[in-house]
């Protein structure tokens, strides 16, 4: 449930971003960590081949929790930038 509010968030983001940079940037981040958590859940399900996919925000996978969380600031900026004039 929480990645479902996740995903719906970064929606609600990249559809009020200020300009088309920052709604491409917001669908492209989204998109990457929804790949991420459908590929790894369909191994877990055995519907989809294993491959060393860890969990976003679950699974410590050393430079994949780095690079989540440094997704998830770019996430943050966009939002952030919205409601500022110049930048």
């Amino acid at each position: 449930m929480l990645f479902f509010f996740l995903l719906l968030w970064g929606v609600e983001i990249a559809y009020k971003a200020k300009d088309v940079l920052g709604s491409l940037l917001a669908v492209g981040i989204i998109g990457l960590i929804s790949f991420y958590f459908l590929v790894n859940v369909g191994m877990t399900l055995g519907v989809m081949p294993v491959v060393g996919v860890p969990l976003p925000l679950v699974s410590y996978g050393g430079t994949s929790m780095v690079t989540t969380m440094g997704l998830l600031g770019l996430l943050f900026n966009v939002k952030l930038r919205r409601f500022m004039l110049f930048y």
